[in-house]
């Protein structure tokens, strides 16, 4: 049975992922208390990395925009696994994005907007949140972005 926040998704064209497996020693979400905090999701759809690159050079900021979303896809799906259902979800709290950036590249907060929105449309008003929109140098595996949520849940 889909849950509310999955039937948004579908409504938006979009459908949660396996979990991506973790590229180093890490777990993709721990809870503590009633909050879940994810580790960082790459843009990797059926086990791939979708694009590698800087924003602003080898990555168009379009396309940039579109890999925050993918990444915000591998968050929920990470929720889900250690929580069961994402209707639980009672407030997204935090989402920090990382955008490896061409030195010139100021566009961050745009990149990190494809989250944003996309967790916004999924959870309605509990999908806003605080945000940081970082440009960083390099990412893992040369991607072009990577993104951390954390969710407060409520027991199931």
């Amino acid at each position: 049975m889909s849950s509310a926040v999955e039937t948004r998704l579908q409504g938006l064209g979009r459908s949660l992922p396996k979990v991506a497996a973790p590229v180093a020693s890490y777990v993709p979400a721990v809870r503590s208390g009633d909050l879940v905090f994810t580790s960082g999701q790459l843009p990797i759809v059926d086990g791939q990395l979708v694009a590698t690159g800087k924003v602003g050079a080898e990555v168009s900021s379009a396309l940039a925009h579109n890999l925050a979303a993918v990444c915000a896809l591998n968050a929920m799906a990470a929720v889900k696994d250690l929580i069961g259902d994402l209707d639980l979800v009672v407030q997204v709290v935090k989402v920090v994005g990382f955008v490896a950036s061409d030195a010139d590249f100021d566009g961050q907060p745009a990149v990190i907007n494809g989250a944003s929105d996309l967790l916004s449309a999924a959870f309605g008003d509990a999908g806003q949140h605080a945000r940081s929109a970082v440009g960083v140098a390099v990412l893992p595996r040369n991607a072009p972005v990577e993104v951390e949520v954390i969710v407060q849940v409520r027991s199931a």
